[in-house]
């Protein structure tokens, strides 16, 4: 698999790669955001499979590089940051990332976390039919086979996996989905260190819906939603 290392230190960009080389990627290293986004124009060479993108970038801001990736490719986008907060994690979620990595991180945390994001890109549930053509849970509105969701009419944009979370949750309103569940189901994975980007997952669907009280946490056990009043 061929991967875009975004990263402008050149010694940390030297020895991920070689690590990254001898689990089987052939890796790519961009110095800049611009660089990065040079390196995704269509050409006749294998197309990426997953970016890993540095926050910290000389010449524009990670989160804006970002932003520019998702505009122009469905390429999974992982991105490496220092910053811990929620907040932080939410926003680049919310510009199209499908994970992130906080430094300092382990590295087979991240060799797992490629593995998973490529997966979802080429798992069996993005071809799979679904049995049902929409969901109603009082002002939300959900459209499985075009992936689009509203609230009250208006329109919310979701990641994919927002979108699959959500769904899930949906189709079976009031039923508690244990956290080891959802994650084999959304994120194809058994890996416990998932479960964080679940938690920042739910807080940008209660974020973005603008309904706290959608998606409860039950203690210990997982989550499931509340199928709001009409």
């Amino acid at each position: 698999m061929r991967l875009l290392l975004v990263e402008d230190d050149n010694h940390v960009a030297a020895a991920l790669s070689a690590i990254l080389a001898r689990h089987g990627f052939q890796v790519v290293h961009a110095r800049s955001g611009e660089e990065a986004l040079q390196a995704l124009l269509p050409t006749e060479t294998e197309p990426f499979g997953v970016v890993l993108l540095d926050l910290g970038l000389p010449d524009q801001d990670g989160y804006e590089v970002c932003g520019k990736i998702r505009k122009r490719s469905s390429v999974p986008v992982i991105m490496v940051t220092a910053r811990a907060d929620v907040r932080s994690r939410i926003h680049g979620l919310n510009l199209g990332a499908d994970d992130y990595v906080t430094k300092p991180y382990d590295t087979g945390e991240l060799l797992a976390r490629i593995h998973a994001v490529s997966r979802r890109k080429t798992g069996p549930e993005d071809t799979a039919p679904t049995p049902l053509a929409a969901l109603r849970l009082g002002h939300v509105h959900i459209e499985l086979p075009t992936r689009r969701v509203s609230v009250d009419g208006s329109e919310v944009q979701l990641t994919r996996k927002e979108f699959d979370l959500l769904a899930l949750l949906a189709q079976r309103p009031g039923v508690v989905f244990r956290r080891e569940q959802i994650i084999s189901e959304v994120w194809r994975t058994s890996w416990e260190g998932t479960g964080r980007t679940l938690e920042v997952h739910v807080a940008s669907l209660r974020s973005k819906l603008r309904l706290p009280a959608l998606i409860e946490t039950v203690r210990g056990v997982g989550y499931r939603l509340v199928a709001p009043s009409a």
